[in-house]
């Protein structure tokens, strides 16, 4: 007797008209999104925090434009208020990005792929865990998930944030990052580091590169309590911190990039 094993129907992910709940200016340069999710979709747009949304629009001569973007808000805002956030930076001449922060306003609708990625990890409320984070420019859109969910849902969780820009005034998510610190005052340590304005201390001063990471480790980085990294932004200053890590012993497995 031959007995046939049917494999589940995996379904293909697909594009749906998300309403536009709000653009906020969050720099010069930079917006968030705000989608506002119906009931009947946010068992398609659940998500687990550092996963990214693709996004789609055709453009007046006809062109598919399709790009992602990482989500900044949490799987709870989702749950609960159906709310779906992501940050984009305007790149000079960029098809989706141009228009997102020129002229994208609430009310309108934006194609919005089901959510991807990998850079994420299993949190839990049982779980006891010292989260090191270091992030430049927009890499902060899926950190910033990461790390108020990781402070929600593990109270006995805390978070060492290394956070690099060029100005005071070029970071994204300023104010959510402050409230989160207003927050969880015990539970999260906020480092700012600026490449192109003076810092707090000339070590906070200058771009996040191997040496510099290597003397925010001896200094005011905790990393030897560190059990889990997170890494997101231009490609040489994850490399660099990848491979100061790795001279100090932090296995690959400990180490997310996105």
């Amino acid at each position: 007797m031959t007995v046939t094993i049917k494999r589940p129907v995996r379904r293909r992910p697909v594009f749906h008209p998300l309403p536009v709940a709000a653009v906020d200016r969050l720099t010069d340069d930079a917006v968030a999104i705000t989608f506002a999710v119906p009931e009947e979709l946010r068992e398609t747009y659940a998500f687990r925090a550092g996963q990214h949304l693709t996004v789609r629009r055709v453009t007046e001569d006809g062109t598919d434009v399709r790009r992602s973007y990482s989500i900044c808000s949490t799987p709870d805002e989702l749950a609960r208020h159906g709310r779906l956030r992501i940050g984009v930076r305007e790149v000079p001449g960029g098809a989706f990005s141009t228009f997102a922060c020129g002229s994208l306003r609430g009310g309108e609708t934006v194609e919005v792929l089901s959510p991807l990625g990998h850079f994420t990890t299993a949190f839990d409320p049982g779980r006891a865990r010292h989260y090191g984070a270091v992030a430049a420019g927009s890499g902060i859109t899926p950190v910033l998930a990461l790390v108020a969910t990781a402070l929600a849902v593990e109270p006995e969780s805390t978070v060492t944030l290394v956070y690099g820009n060029r100005r005071a005034n070029t970071v994204m998510f300023a104010e959510e990052l402050a409230d989160l610190k207003d927050r969880y005052p015990t539970r999260l340590h906020l480092v700012h580091v600026l490449s192109r304005e003076q810092g707090e201390s000339p070590l906070l001063s200058g771009r996040i590169d191997a040496d510099r990471m290597g003397r925010l480790l001896d200094t005011i980085v905790p990393g030897d309590r560190i059990e889990e990294w997170f890494l997101c932004g231009p490609y040489g200053m994850v490399v660099d911190v990848q491979e100061v890590l790795a001279a100090r012993g932090v296995p690959d497995s400990a180490v997310h990039t996105e």
